[in-house]
């Protein structure tokens, strides 16, 4: 069977840089191709099962294979594909989030979270007249000239400058983002208000990769925003419908101006919205073509009836009762559950994360920014991660997160934490 994936494998060496999709760096030998997912686990192609902790990196919250989503898009696949116009299932999911995320009220679609966050940062520069943002260092914003920007900086520089994580940055995009200190919000502010006439914006992941806010930070971020007339977006391309049907915003209970969604909204398919303040959103209104702050956003597939299918149809399973206290539930055991672990081997680890979220910062600081996960031993944690891989789990060695699902309960979390128990003594040994 392993010489049998290990040709799989170098298969998709031979076409794919890195022999992936992107991101994952796995060593050559551990590469696989999958076959198939159905709930919580997937298959490559020689039929080995794997428990799933990166769940199409956060889109498939519903689990794989979900019969509703299934029969949703069955049934629009018949009526057409792609029609890049209005239609039945994209409006009454663009209702349904105006219904559902605070900020909203009216709402764009694109076709990726990428986009999506790129787009918000041009409403906020045309609506200001401004051309500086605010992000926060380690923090992602999609592979957009300003969202890979400080994302995983090996040289930390002083506040406000801007490391690019990714080659083909250009110089000018390094100068108008500002990076500030995760959850100090003294130094942000300081930020904000010695730059304050030239921001248009401050961009955050409200919960910060797996590292939630201290108390106060997002209102605070809120309350220096509107003193200045800056806008705020929150980026909820990951906390969109996962931290709370509301999202980071009603769970934490700070409006933002903007937000962007993606992810898990999609149930699996390609999604990504920009949601916001009706004044706002209006500058892309095409009878506005040709006034100074005209925004073009128009995208082939943003919207495209079938994902809206796929999204109504995850939306409604999301809706149930009981279904953020499933989500909550099984994030609780695994987290305490590697805390209870980590204790009885006497291993100073950091267990980060909210809602159906988890990650691991090996370091016995606690984890309040980048810098504090910089300084962790990285090395183990690659260990980590790469001997739950050999040992059933199917994860992003690179990602900073676990994902979890609905379809995840106590059988999933408890073969998790019993791999992890056996990974850590290994390593620690």
């Amino acid at each position: 069977m392993k010489e049998e994936a290990n040709k799989w494998g170098e298969r998709s060496w031979k076409v794919f840089p890195g022999g992936s999709l992107g991101e994952y760096n796995l060593p050559r030998e551990l590469s696989i191709v999958l076959n198939r997912g159905k709930g919580a686990r997937v298959y490559d192609t020689t039929g080995r099962e794997f428990i799933d902790l990166t769940m199409g990196w956060g889109t498939v919250i519903l689990g794989h294979g979900h019969r509703k989503i299934y029969e949703a898009v069955k049934r629009q696949a018949e009526l057409g594909s792609n029609f890049s116009y209005v239609s039945e299932p994209a409006l009454e999911l663009a209702e349904e989030v105006v219904k559902a995320v605070p900020c909203a009220q009216k709402i764009r679609f694109c076709a990726s979270g990428t986009e999506a966050t790129m787009y918000a940062v041009q409403f906020a520069r045309a609506f200001t007249g401004r051309e500086k943002i605010v992000k926060f260092e380690g923090a992602y914003h999609g592979a957009n000239e300003f969202g890979t920007l400080s994302l995983f900086p090996q040289e930390l520089l002083a506040f406000p400058e801007a490391n690019p994580t990714s080659a083909g940055v250009t110089r000018a995009s390094c100068s108008e983002v500002l990076i500030a200190p995760y959850n100090d919000l003294e130094t942000t502010s300081q930020i904000i208000t010695g730059h304050a006439q030239e921001i248009a914006a401050v961009i955050v992941e409200p919960l910060h990769r797996c590292t939630t806010p201290i108390a106060g930070f997002l209102k605070g971020l809120r309350d220096v925003t509107l003193k200045h007339d800056i806008l705020l977006i929150f980026d909820e391309v990951m906390t969109g419908f996962r931290l709370s049907y509301g999202g980071a915003q009603g769970y934490y209970g700070v409006i933002p101006d903007l937000a962007a969604l993606g992810k898990a909204l999609g149930g699996g398919y390609p999604v990504g919205a920009v949601a916001g303040r009706a004044d706002i959103l209006d500058l892309c209104n095409e009878a506005n073509l040709g006034q100074e702050k005209y925004i073009w956003f128009a995208s082939t597939l943003g919207g495209n009836p079938v994902t809206a299918a796929a999204a109504l149809a995850t939306l409604e399973e999301l809706r149930k009762p009981d279904t953020y206290k499933h989500l909550f539930a099984v994030g609780k055991k695994l987290r305490s559950g590697f805390r209870s672990i980590l204790s009885e081997l006497g291993i100073e680890v950091q267990v980060l994360g909210d809602g159906p979220l988890c990650a691991l910062s090996f370091t016995g600081e606690k984890v309040v920014d980048y810098r504090t996960t910089f300084r962790s031993d990285r090395a183990r944690e690659r260990a980590f991660k790469l001997g739950l891989f050999k040992n059933g789990i199917f994860l992003n060695p690179l990602s900073t997160k676990f994902y979890l699902s609905l379809a995840h309960g106590d059988e999933e979390i408890d073969f998790i934490l019993s791999a992890g128990r056996k990974v850590l003594k290994d390593i620690y040994s």
